[in-house]
């Protein structure tokens, strides 16, 4: 197999753990005698310290004559605290799902059993614990038009969607849960919200071509409150691009770091993978960040662009038996981890490259 990568690191620990997902890449195509190459590219906060904007035409043809892309992160503390920056970081990001079309973020909250004391969570609670977040990326309240008054006390967002975003991802959510244990919960907030009326009228359609698969319909409080009260209740979750950006987060904690989980940004065309924490630039540089999550993206790219599903397994199994053999990074560590286990991002890559035999 041939296929044709693009590694934008973006900002922060971006730069750091992409690394290792290009490694472990490099070596599963040559074990396995798949030709991946690699070109590279800038978005995000370096992107406008480089060009003055945050996605560069440059940075955009080659994603989309690219076969899948591994990213990073993006994001930079100066505009956090400068509202009113006009330009800024994550107008990259969203620009370049839109361009690209990927309307559906796979998120899969994937609990290793040797980190069940890293969540805050009781290890009772958690185990057993698999889900798959779809979060729909295209429409709500990101991409609404956006209004502020000239006496600066007025501000408004409008929160919008069509009817053929909600049933493309809900169609793929559902295809999903056939795969699964043929369950799925559709998360709204539709005694409130218009949108989350339609949303729940077009998942009610949807529903009955695949009546094989459970249909639940939850209010996204109540998701909220549930996700850390029960998560094994949950298995295939369908939400709107909001409701899924908060809620995807709060299960991060559930499988005890942000540095442990991948996602995947789909469509019907280029694959977009990355690890969903942010930059992180307080460890930036430090050799503090976890690769995991990145390497684990890299999983989700050989199966779902590419069909390995061997390949997949591998990597997923390597990052399994790094963590059983004791190895962590801080994040993942506890107060019982001993020091000589505990490893910078560079020691923690290569420690999951001797796993891939």
């Amino acid at each position: 197999m041939k296929k044709n990568i693009l590694v934008i690191p973006g900002d922060g620990i971006g730069q750091e753990v992409t690394i290792w997902g290009k490694k472990v890449l490099e070596k599963i195509g040559q074990k396995y005698g798949h030709e991946f190459s690699f070109d590279e590219a800038i978005m995000g906060h370096v992107a406008i310290e480089a060009t003055g904007n945050p996605l560069p035409d440059e940075t955009l043809e080659k994603a989309k004559s690219s076969d899948a892309i591994l990213f990073g992160a993006i994001g930079h503390a100066k505009y956090d605290n400068d509202p009113s920056a006009k330009v800024r970081p994550e107008q990259g990001l969203l620009k370049i799902r839109k361009e690209l079309g990927l309307y559906a973020n796979l998120r899969p909250i994937l609990l290793f059993d040797e980190l069940l004391d890293a969540s805050s969570l009781k290890p009772e609670v958690l185990k057993g614990t698999d889900i798959l977040f779809f979060r729909e990326l295209t429409g709500d309240v990101y991409f609404g038009e956006k209004n502020r008054s000239e006496d600066n006390n007025f501000a408004s967002d409008l929160m919008n969607y069509n009817r053929y975003e909600v049933e493309r991802i809900a169609r793929k959510a559902y295809e999903a849960a056939r795969t699964r244990s043929k369950k799925l919960c559709s998360v709204d907030k539709a005694n409130v919200l218009e949108t989350s009326r339609l949303w729940r009228e077009v998942v009610q359609e949807i529903a009955t071509e695949y009546p094989d698969v459970e249909t639940e319909h939850m209010f996204i409080d109540n998701a909220a409150m549930q996700l850390v009260k029960n998560p094994k209740k949950f298995d295939v979750v369908l939400t709107a691009n909001l409701f899924g950006d908060i809620l995807t987060d709060e299960a991060s904690q559930i499988a005890g770091s942000m540095g442990m989980l991948a996602s995947a940004s789909i469509g019907d065309g280029t694959g977009f993978f990355e690890p969903i924490h942010g930059s992180a630039h307080d460890i930036a540089g430090q050799n503090k960040a976890n690769p995991l999550a990145s390497i684990l993206s890299v999983a989700l790219m050989l199966d779902i662009s590419f069909g390995l599903q061997a390949e997949a397994k591998e990597v997923t199994e390597a990052v399994a038996a790094t963590l059983k053999a004791g190895w962590r990074t801080d994040d993942i560590a506890n107060v019982n981890t001993p020091a000589d286990k505990i490893l910078g991002t560079q020691e923690m890559g290569a420690k999951v490259l001797e796993f891939i035999k």
